[in-house]
């Protein structure tokens, strides 16, 4: 089942800073556009880091209070990570600021695949490479969430055409398909038991579907075939191997 592109939903203007823009740059264009990140590009627009409001918080929280006592060192600051922060800690430019190595997708990414690494790594953006790794766009949690605004009708169009007729080559009169609020009921009999678990796996996978109400019966459950009995064949052979 094919899923919506990343660069079908993705924002094409990009705020971003370069290594050297100066600390209060980069603030000033999270404030005045407002935005919580943006993506640090070098000279061939090749993305190199990412910067969050967090970084900014952490360079902010360093600056020194006159009252309180004098900090000792410890072994700890000799770990990567402890270098890390001690350079964000200082950072007057975005290169000293930034989290690298950044975390990007492609536009011809599903917009699955980029909500999956969102999840994965905890990040809110994303910025969108092309096929030469230029910066072409942003994508945030925000974008990745208008596939669920799909109208009701543009699903049951989806659900219609490519899982019961290119797919299962089901004539579409014989199952009915209604859509309320993106969630899909499914109504009727199929040839076989293994035909309505492909259709409501199909289902599941169209962008925009909230959930699946499953009221297909069947004429053969082909679940209980013996050995010597007829399997199926076809066009749903490679989806009962998914499933």
């Amino acid at each position: 089942m094919k899923h919506d592109k990343v660069g079908s939903v993705m924002t094409a203007e990009v705020v971003r800073a370069t290594y050297g823009t100066p600390f209060k740059e980069v603030a000033r264009l999270l404030a005045d556009h407002r935005i919580s990140g943006l993506p640090v590009i070098d000279e061939d627009d090749k993305v190199i880091g990412v910067i969050s409001e967090t970084d900014l918080m952490v360079r902010q929280a360093a600056t020194p209070d006159p009252f309180a006592p004098p900090r000792r060192r410890r072994f700890a600051r000799l770990t990567r990570g402890a270098r890390r922060q001690a350079v964000k800690e200082r950072a007057r430019t975005a290169g000293q600021l930034m989290t690298e190595p950044p975390v990007t997708v492609h536009a011809d990414d599903t917009v699955v695949e980029a909500a999956r690494i969102m999840a994965g790594r905890r990040v809110e953006r994303l910025p969108v490479l092309d096929e030469a790794d230029r910066l072409v766009g942003i994508v945030t949690r925000r974008d990745l969430l208008q596939v669920f605004l799909r109208p009701d009708k543009e699903i049951r169009e989806v659900v219609v055409q490519e899982v019961l007729v290119r797919a299962l080559w089901i004539p579409p009169s014989s199952i009915d398909v209604a859509v309320t609020e993106g969630v899909v009921t499914l109504t009727g009999r199929m040839e076989r038991r293994s035909e309505t678990e492909i259709a409501v796996s199909m289902v599941r996978q169209i962008d925009g579907v909230v959930g699946v109400v499953d009221r297909l019966t069947w004429h053969l459950d082909d679940d209980r075939l013996h050995p010597y009995e007829p399997a199926v064949h076809g066009v749903t052979d490679a989806w009962l191997r998914r499933l």
